[in-house]
């Protein structure tokens, strides 16, 4: 496979594949909707402030009866409460819409409930009544109690640290989890996005009748392997793309978005589990890509693909409706099928390698297999391209295929 060839290849696909607006316009529709997203939670962020602090500056009216005794009549006061004594007549005057709210406290408001009668507000502005209400007994409770700690224990405010340790090492737990799920992410995203592309980048050729001319100068599998590598190039760029929206909102609109100051000291790295994470990545990126690009020479049109396509999308994301057993059960037999059937093995070992249940020797098996079938889909692929530049109205069939292959070594 000549080296200036495969440049020659790489270097149009990428090119071509920059320099169309659809690509772009694909790409920059997620960092744009991102953008819109962030500014309507900051406009709805100043508005919800804007809303509080005129809800604080406000005081709402109501009456209330107390049966349990416990409500402290300077705590209902200071809220904006009146004690009375007939709820009937309470109740018929928040009905006129003479008061604004009646409150009937129980004879036990820990078993029996609040009833709270309002003028109607609408769906969100009708939650007030229940907060004023609750925070007139919590309010009350915590001036009968009078200790701010014993306070803060009856409402279940413990903090709590856990540590928990692996054969002697403290394992890393949540924040351990985090780095490697990227991977997952960055893959899922990556090709959902480049999976058209993948399934169209010898489609184009066959449709467009220059694939014979094509191969008079191109060895088919030096073409081929230039359009997985290029496909490779592309991702990198999208993942760029998508990256810079978020670091631009977590170092410029931190505050407005209410996005919490990330302590990456906090979150652990594992060297192994990164490593074994990326090349997870890029050998489940090379086996479904060149699964794509064989099927797209097999295939005389996009049309004729795309039930193909479905198949793969299929049991690519199977391992995520399986998620509860990857967790709780991830050497059963289910989960061991997903890890080792190679186009359901990329999403399960990298969920297996985060959450810390994929040994050594299993993510050796793993990415060891997805590389050999990748450079095995690779030459499968670059055949079939070389007997299916022709079948423009017809799929290529594997016999055919591989019967000629067979006839002309045995002829040799």
């Amino acid at each position: 496979m000549s080296q200036h060839n495969l440049r020659t290849v790489i270097g149009f696909e990428v090119s071509r594949t920059l320099g169309k607006k659809r690509f772009w316009f694909i790409t920059l529709l997620v960092p744009i909707g991102i953008g819109i997203v962030m500014a309507l939670v900051i406009l709805g962020n100043m508005s919800a402030a804007d809303t509080a602090a005129s809800q604080a500056d406000a005081k709402m009216a109501f009456t209330y009866s107390d049966a349990s005794g416990y409500v402290d009549p300077a705590v209902a006061t200071a809220l904006g409460g009146t004690a009375v004594t007939d709820d009937a007549a309470a109740i018929a005057a928040v009905k006129s819409g003479n008061e604004d709210a009646h409150f009937v406290y129980p004879a036990d408001p820990a078993t029996t409930p609040v009833h709270v009668y309002g003028v109607d507000k609408g769906l969100f502005g009708n939650g007030e009544y229940s907060g004023v209400a609750t925070q007139v007994l919590i309010t009350s409770a915590q001036d009968r109690i009078g200790d701010p700690a014993l306070t803060a224990l009856a409402q279940g405010n413990v903090p709590i640290t856990a540590t928990t340790y692996t054969d002697g090492v403290e394992a890393a737990g949540f924040l351990g989890m985090i780095p490697p799920l990227i991977f997952v992410v960055i893959f899922f995203l990556v090709f959902t996005l480049l999976s058209n592309q993948m399934l169209t980048s010898t489609l184009e050729e066959k449709e467009n009748r220059v694939t014979e001319m094509i191969l008079t100068t191109l060895n088919p599998t030096a073409l081929i392997s230039g359009k997985v590598i290029s496909l490779f190039i592309v991702g990198f760029v999208q993942v760029l793309v998508f990256l810079l929206p978020v670091l631009v909102a977590y170092l410029f609109f931190r505050t407005s978005l209410n996005i919490p100051e990330l302590d990456l000291s906090s979150l652990t790295f594992e060297p192994a589990q990164m490593i074994v994470g990326a090349l997870l990545a890029i050998s489940g990126f090379a086996l479904f890509t060149g699964t794509l690009v064989a099927i797209g020479a097999v295939m005389p049109t996009a049309k004729d693909a795309g039930s193909w396509f479905s198949g793969l999308i299929i049991l690519m994301i199977v391992p995520l409706y399986a998620l509860s057993l990857v967790l709780s059960d991830p050497h059963g037999p289910v989960v061991q099928i997903f890890t080792y059937f190679p186009y359901s093995a990329p999403i399960t070992a990298m969920l297996r390698n985060a959450f810390g249940s994929l040994s050594g020797w299993e993510a050796a098996i793993v990415i060891t297999e997805l590389f050999l079938l990748s450079a095995v889909v690779l030459r499968v692929a670059a055949r079939l391209f070389r007997y299916g530049s022709i079948s423009y109205t017809s799929k290529v069939s594997f016999k055919t295929v591989f019967a000629r292959h067979t006839g002309s070594a045995a002829h040799k």
